[in-house]
């Protein structure tokens, strides 16, 4: 019974064998007994599943039924910190080529080069425009990604 639990918890969090493992500090086949009954987890590591899962122990020792976790495992710190970065490169992209975009309706002059040129180049503007596209980009990327 604890076996089932812990395999459909892990299941519905998200995780395999090898990340459980990893959060808890143990082998992956240690979680692999557990899943199997070949095994039974120690106190220390009931605790820690019980808190890796957000489920009271009674939940994991099969006295109580199975809630669904919530919507995801908690945020770590690793990821909240992306997640700030992200948010910090895409807000702070779009703000330059807000400014550029306005220095340009301001000063149309800084377009000459661009159409006198027989081909397009890019002049310090343009470039700093693709750097704040891709400071947009780049922080889109750390926001979407899978956690």
């Amino acid at each position: 019974m604890l076996g089932e639990t812990i395999c459909l918890l892990r299941r519905q969090s998200g995780l395999s064998q090898e990340q459980l493992a990893e959060k808890l500090g143990v082998s992956r086949q240690a979680v692999s007994k557990w899943e199997s009954g070949a095994a039974t987890p120690e106190l220390a590591h009931l605790l820690a599943l019980r808190a890796c899962f957000g489920v009271p122990l009674e939940t994991l020792l099969g006295e109580a039924p199975p809630q669904r976790p919530p919507a995801g495992p908690p945020s770590s710190p690793t990821s909240r910190g992306k997640r700030r970065l992200g948010f910090a490169l895409c807000l702070g992209g779009a703000l330059c080529l807000l400014a550029i975009g306005l220095l340009l309706v301001a000063r149309p002059a800084v377009l000459a080069p661009v159409d006198t040129a027989s081909a397009v180049t890019l002049n310090g503007t343009g470039l700093l425009a693709v750097l704040c596209v891709s400071c947009v980009i780049a922080g889109l990327f750390l926001l979407l990604r899978k956690r």
